[in-house]
């Protein structure tokens, strides 16, 4: 008898079937059966943010949520910033501002600083700065990363603004 099961995602608005285990994660989903690798494995334990990812909009652990839960859900990657090798607002602040080291916890700030500035477009270096303390970075020191993130929340509400 199997204990597998059919399930149907859509990531990065493609529609995907997987037969998968019922307790299998989304981040091994992502990277073992959609090779979408950008999403990384750390701590494995919902600690460490490395494998965040958008589920409907929302930053969530891509370790501790189960493939299967996310069925008829948006699941957004970080493949999804760039668009015919371009990089994103968000992806070019990172690397203007240095927002990046070694780069292994990138993808998850990347995609928690999206889905962070989706909910809350004006948000101050203050309270990006609180948001991307649920992230480790053993790397930038942090200060680096806010200060892309602010960049990038700047430009998009500027870019928002009606011209006179």
């Amino acid at each position: 008898m199997s204990n597998k099961q059919l399930i149907e995602l859509t990531v990065n608005g493609v529609d995907h079937e997987v037969i998968t285990e019922p307790r299998r994660t989304l981040v091994d989903v992502l990277r073992h059966d959609l090779r979408l690798t950008g999403t990384h494995v750390g701590c494995e334990h919902g600690v460490c943010g490395a494998c965040t990812v958008l589920i409907d909009g929302k930053p969530a652990r891509a370790c501790l949520t189960f493939a299967a839960q996310v069925e008829n859900t948006e699941i957004r990657t970080v493949e999804s910033l760039n668009t015919d090798g371009t990089l994103s607002d968000m992806q070019q602040a990172f690397a203007d501002h240095h927002g990046l080291q070694c780069g292994f916890c990138t993808p998850g700030f990347l995609m928690l600083a999206e889905g962070y500035l989706a909910e809350n477009p004006d948000a101050t270096k203050e309270e990006i700065r609180e948001v991307v303390a649920s992230n480790y970075c053993r790397c930038t020191g942090y200060q680096t990363i806010v200060e892309a993130i602010d960049a990038c929340a700047e430009q998009r509400r500027c870019a928002a603004c009606p011209k006179s």
